[in-house]
């Protein structure tokens, strides 16, 4: 099997440009996202279309390099660590995205949206790394 390369960059191009719009947002101070409640929306959108481009890169490569199936999304990242693909430590850092983006999404409780900013400003450079990782990998192949 073969790993298709526009796909793949497709999806990272999808993920970056919902990561710059969601940037744009994060450059307001938090009381100002927080009064506002279509900022508030858009950027959980934002986060959530960048971790799904992501997901859909993470298991086209799962399944195009034979790697074991993931039993879930966040073990996507880990299989790919396993693979070599991604470093260990990083899968480790950047694999939580999938339990916000499905707080988000499925809503299980309600979502503490000070916590939310405050994670999404802090770890929002782990998407531009795995880009990077990812198209490292690539031009490998």
């Amino acid at each position: 099997m073969t790993i298709n390369k526009e796909l793949i960059i497709q999806k990272i191009s999808q993920a970056e440009e919902n990561l710059s719009k969601a940037r744009e947002i994060l450059a307001q101070s938090d009381g100002e996202i927080l009064k506002n409640d279509i900022n508030l929306s858009a950027l959980e959108r934002y986060f959530q279309l960048t971790v799904d481009a992501i997901l859909g890169a993470n298991n086209h490569i799962i399944k195009e390099t034979d790697l074991r199936l993931a039993d879930d999304l966040q073990s996507t990242f880990y299989i790919l660590a396993d693979g070599g693909i991604l470093p260990k430590e990083f899968a480790q850092k950047i694999a939580p995205v999938v339990g916000l983006r499905n707080l988000l999404i499925h809503q299980y409780e309600k979502v503490d949206n000070k916590q939310f900013l405050s994670d999404f400003r802090k770890h929002n450079s782990d998407f531009d790394d795995y880009f990077k990782h990812i198209v490292s990998y690539l031009d490998k192949k």
